[in-house]
């Protein structure tokens, strides 16, 4: 029962970050960036069905993407907590999980806000390097004590590609790739 006890007042159980989800969210990462990378090359090809749009409706497709990543990326993340809440038979909301949810969306809208203030003002270049910059962070903020040591290799190396892409900006894709991968990796490794 102590057990048990502990499992629902712990927020590190209960939004967990490794194993078919952490696999499910490199999936996404990789897809979001290859669908991206795919779609900005067709809108430099002239025959390309992406050539016939205009940069608004490019930018918006991308941002499309990028949502519905972030989207899913959450919600592998809460239904395999519900999924070990529901094994375990206690509540999935409770105080240290309904805070910690609320800083994740708070960081999500704070650094989804720079991205945006970013692509608005025409710093196109810093996009990518930013966005890996702050996963990274995320990462590291939001996971407690004990697992922090297992994580932070996830976390470095989003940081590592982030820093990496501010000086090489056309590598973004690489990098996001390689990060999606390392999810795969640590989701099979981690379980």
């Amino acid at each position: 029962m102590r057990k048990n006890t502990y499992l629902h007042n712990n927020h590190e159980v209960n939004f967990i970050l490794k194993g078919f989800t952490s696999i499910l969210i490199g999936f996404y990462l990789f897809c979001g960036a290859y669908l991206i990378k795919s779609i900005l090359n067709g809108f430099l090809i002239d025959d390309h069905l992406a050539g016939m749009f205009s940069a608004e409706i490019i930018e918006l497709v991308a941002l499309g993407i990028l949502f519905l990543v972030f989207l899913f990326a959450s919600l592998a993340v809460f239904f395999a907590g519900k999924r070990v809440a529901k094994r375990h038979q206690f509540k999935l909301w409770n105080g240290k999980t309904k805070k910690m949810a609320f800083r994740y969306l708070f960081l999500i809208a704070f650094f989804s806000s720079l991205l945006v203030v970013l692509m608005n003002v025409g710093l196109i270049d810093f996009i990518a390097p930013a966005f890996l910059v702050s996963y990274g962070l995320i990462l590291f903020v939001l996971k407690g004590d004990s697992s922090r040591k297992k994580i932070l290799a996830l976390s470095g190396l989003a940081f590592a590609l982030g820093c990496l892409c501010f000086f090489i900006p056309d590598y973004w894709s690489s990098a996001v790739s390689i990060l999606g991968i390392a999810h795969v990796a640590y989701g099979i490794v981690v379980n």
